[in-house]
């Protein structure tokens, strides 16, 4: 009997193991979806992010593999077969010391969670000072709508899943200061390399940022610093269209672009 459930057990745990390696795979596929392990970092945010993860999930997935191992080693070292018929284990009833560790250790890895998910909330999802641009994450059914408001200029995003859509078009080397409202439902703006999920809310702004230093170009078409995200919220039945495309370029690249929006809202329609 012992037997038997040793091997329905570790089943189990492989078949769980199998399911989730499986929708790894499909979601890096490039079906539309995202990929749940983490794209390397351009911004400062999101490598706060990132290491956060990282500080959650390896100690989870060490707690979570050392669990199951002691489990499978208890049912297999003390199944029944292995017992004489009139076999009763140690009744242990109570152990102060155990009991008290048991409970520390748990308070303190969740305290440790908190106060680190708190720092970097307070840090990245603020309105930061000194920055250099100041853009407005406007989101609506069923797309996103970029004003940059020092420059005239509104870039107007229908979501689609036929083909890209329009991008988001950010300067390298400068701090960006991101505002986020919403004109409708709740939305929320999502580029895992950029920032965390950031709530496009109807009559309330939400704030975050970006600062991509890397060397990008100056075309916009053919930039090779092009990043993907999502709505993670979900709006209604168009919530899956709402795709995010972040182009960066240099300076010269961004104002370059920045001129032929301003030239485009100035021709007759």
């Amino acid at each position: 009997m012992g037997y038997f459930l040793a091997v329905r057990v570790l089943r189990l745990l492989l078949w769980t193991i199998g399911l989730v390696l499986g929708a790894v795979a499909l979601s890096a596929c490039g079906i539309g979806g995202l990929s749940p392990i983490f794209p390397t970092p351009v911004s400062g945010n999101g490598q706060d992010i990132y290491n956060l993860y990282e500080l959650i999930s390896i100690p989870a997935i060490i707690i979570f593999v050392g669990v199951e191992l002691a489990l499978l080693w208890v049912v297999v070292k003390y199944r029944r077969a292995r017992q004489a018929l009139d076999y009763v284990p140690p009744q242990v009833h109570g152990n102060t010391m155990l009991e008290v560790v048991w409970t520390v250790i748990p308070l303190i890895v969740v305290l440790a969670i908190a106060g680190g998910s708190f720092f970097v909330l307070q840090k990245d999802f603020q309105p930061v000072d000194s920055s250099n641009y100041t853009i407005v994450v406007s989101g609506h059914q069923f797309g996103w709508d970029y004003a940059y408001p020092d420059k005239g200029v509104v870039v107007h995003q229908e979501g689609t899943l036929a083909s890209d859509v329009t991008p988001f078009v950010v300067p390298t080397h400068k701090l960006i200061r991101l505002q986020f409202e919403g004109t409708d439902v709740i939305h929320s703006w999502w580029v895992p390399a950029i920032s965390g999920k950031t709530d496009a809310v109807p009559g309330y702004d939400n704030y975050s940022w970006m600062k991509i230093d890397q060397d990008c170009g100056n075309d916009v078409e053919h930039s090779t610093c092009r990043w993907r995200g999502e709505c993670a919220e979900l709006c209604g039945v168009g919530h899956s269209t709402m795709q995010i495309i972040v182009v960066a370029v240099d300076q010269a690249g961004f104002d370059s672009w920045i001129k032929l929006q301003q030239g485009k809202a100035q021709a007759p329609s």
